[in-house]
C-alpha cells in the first residue's frame, strides 16, 4: 500500500464527515445561492476548519462565483478544493542543510516520542546519521520509550538520569553530534512542567545552549499535535508559538479522527506549515506532508 492509499484510508473518517456532506449538499442544491453557502460554511466548521477560516473560504468562494458567473453547484466543489489547497500550500520541506538540530515540542500524550522515532527512521532511510537526545528528563517513561525507538531505528541516544537538567542533555547531545559526525540531532523536550512558565523557560534555556554550542547548526522547532483534539490543537499551537518560534507542525493520529480540517485551520491562522502527518501505527506511517495529495485524498 503506497502512502497515498494510506492517506486516503487514513482520512476516511474526515471524508465521511466532510466530503460526503459537501457532495450531498451540492446535489441537493440546483442553484448557487446564499443558502448553499450558509450550509457549506456549517460543514466546514463541523469538520474543524474553524469559524474564522471557514468564513474566509466562503467569502472567497462567493467572490469567485460572482466574478465567473458560476451557476452550477458542482463547479463550487472545484473552487472549494482550490481555496483549501491555497491555504495549506505553504513551503513545508524540512531544512536540508547540515548539521541540523530538530527540537520536538508538544504537550504529553500527543505522540511526540513516537514521532521522534518515525522522523529518525525517515531521515536514516534518506542516508542521514541521526542522534536522539532524551531531554524530557521529567518522565522516566519518556527516556525508556525513546531508547526502544532508537534501538529499533538503529541510531544513538544521549540520555541522563530522570530529573537531570534537560539543557545538560542537549549539551551532551551536541558534543556527541560533533564527535560522531552526525547530520541530525533530534531533541525530545518535556511536554508539561509544573507551570507553563517553567516549560517555556526550559525551552528557552535549551535554545540558548544550542546557539552557544553550535551556532552554525540549522534549526527546526516542530510542534507535535494530536489531530483528534481538533481546535484544542490550534490553541496549543498558538501558546507554543508565542514561546518558541515553531517552524512546522507534526500532525499525528489523523487516521483516528473526523477532524482533518484542523490542517486547514492551522495553516490559515498561524501561517505555520504542516511538515509531517501520521496516518497509522507503523514505523513508516509518518510521512512528509504533501498539500496536493492531502486535498486529492480528501476529495477523491
Amino acid at each position: 500500500m503506497g502512502f497515498f492509499d494510506k492517506l486516503k484510508e487514513g482520512l476516511s473518517k474526515t471524508k465521511k464527515n466532510f466530503t460526503e456532506r459537501v457532495e450531498n449538499l451540492l446535489k441537493a442544491f440546483k442553484q448557487v445561492d446564499d443558502e448553499l453557502f450558509d450550509e457549506l460554511e456549517e460543514v466546514l466548521v463541523l469538520s474543524d476548519v474553524g469559524v474564522k477560516t471557514s468564513k474566509k473560504i466562503i467569502e472567497n468562494l462567493k467572490e469567485k462565483v460572482k466574478m465567473n458567473k458560476i451557476s452550477d453547484s458542482q463547479a463550487v466543489k472545484d473552487l472549494l478544493k482550490e481555496e483549501m489547497f491555497n491555504i495549506i500550500n505553504l513551503p513545508n520541506k524540512l531544512k536540508e542543510k547540515y548539521p541540523l538540530i530538530i527540537l520536538m515540542v508538544g504537550v504529553n500524550g500527543v505522540g511526540k516520542t513516537t514521532s521522534i522515532g518515525k522522523i529518525a527512521n525517515l531521515l536514516k532511510s534518506n542516508g542521514k546519521k541521526v542522534i536522539i537526545a532524551a531531554a524530557d528528563t521529567f518522565r522516566a517513561a519518556a527516556i525508556d520509550q525513546l531508547e526502544i525507538w532508537a534501538k529499533r531505528v538503529g541510531c544513538d541516544i544521549i540520555k541522563n538520569v530522570e530529573g537531570a537538567d534537560p539543557a545538560a542533555v542537549v549539551f551532551d547531545g551536541i558534543q556527541a553530534m560533533r564527535a560522531r559526525k552526525a547530520d541530525v540531532l533530534i531533541v525530545d523536550t518535556a511536554g508539561r512542567l509544573h507551570t507553563k512558565k517553567n516549560l517555556i523557560e526550559e525551552l528557552k534555556k535549551i535554545d540558548r545552549v544550542i546557539n552557544q554550542q553550535m551556532p552554525e547548526a540549522e534549526k527546526e522547532t516542530l510542534l507535535v499535535i494530536d489531530a483528534t483534539t481538533g481546535q484544542n490543537g490550534l490553541i496549543q499551537a498558538k501558546e507554543f508559538n508565542q514561546a518558541v518560534n515553531i517552524s512546522g507542525i507534526v500532525l499525528t493520529k489523523l487516521d483516528g479522527t473526523a477532524k482533518g480540517g484542523i490542517v486547514v485551520s492551522i495553516c490559515d491562522e498561524l501561517k505555520i506549515p504542516v511538515k509531517f502527518i501520521g496516518v497509522g501505527e507503523k514505523i513508516d506511517d509518518l510521512q512528509e506532508f504533501n498539500p496536493k495529495e492531502f486535498i486529492d485524498a480528501l476529495f477523491e
